[in-house]
């Protein structure tokens, strides 16, 4: 097992009892931060769902009210009118075949991929590189759409996606460390509600286990059940 380092070690002396509100939670991975760098704040929720079973995946997306604290780069694959829409809208790179046939090479400088339904015929050949890098594509996280307009400004505005692990976890970000308190919390509400609203109908049982925060290079602070209301 790694030795923990110093810094790590007495940010996680901060726990002093097994679960905090959210709000407590909040405030110690922030006076525990250590690192040089502006850390993520991340969420993880275990949940009661067999994601082996197609009726109990769980996946989604959601617009953070205050962002992520990152602007992500967009790419959009479309053809005729719609590039130039893409264009408009902020997209940071807008084409047809010919950025297909790059990203076939390796180019890799975007962070979200959006697609019109036309063209993903040619997309779904980019499945062992986008896929790999969880940016493929896909109806279900809005980006396959013919809103183009609406989709690169839900992402360049804070669009984050979740989807259930094999383990039945969700991971994901919900802004940075240096967010104040309040922006932090109204992102985690957000994005928890999105989660309970995105329950499967087959799920039996307790569906959110556990919820913990943390940041990137700190130790994780478990939520309390009160702050989810799973009715």
């Amino acid at each position: 097992m790694a030795k923990r380092g110093k810094q790590y070690l007495k940010a996680k002396a901060l726990r002093t009892k097994p679960e905090f509100n959210l709000e407590e939670a909040v405030q110690l991975l922030k006076q525990g931060k250590f690192a040089k760098f502006d850390e993520s704040v991340d969420v993880s929720m275990r949940l009661g769902v067999n994601p082996k079973q197609s009726d109990q995946m769980v996946r989604g997306t959601v617009v953070l009210p205050h962002g992520i604290g990152k602007t992500k780069k967009v790419l959009v694959l479309a053809l005729g009118d719609k590039v130039h829409e893409a264009e408009a809208a902020g997209a940071d790179y807008a084409g047809g075949e010919e950025l297909i046939e790059k990203i076939a090479g390796g180019w890799i400088d975007y962070d979200v991929v959006i697609a019109t339904p036309d063209i993903m015929r040619g997309v779904g050949k980019l499945g062992r590189i986008l896929g790999t890098k969880g940016m493929m594509p896909n109806p279900k996280s809005g980006t396959v759409t013919t809103d183009i307009k609406k989709a690169v400004e839900e992402s360049k505005a804070g669009k984050v996606e979740f989807r259930v692990d094999k383990t039945s976890i969700i991971h994901t970000t919900v802004g940075k460390a240096s967010f104040d308190d309040v922006k932090l919390v109204d992102n985690i509400k957000v994005l928890l509600a999105a989660i309970l609203h995105a329950r499967p109908a087959s799920a039996k049982g307790k569906y959110v286990r556990s919820l913990s925060l943390s940041t990137t290079m700190g130790p994780a602070y478990r939520i309390t059940d009160d702050v989810i209301d799973q009715k």
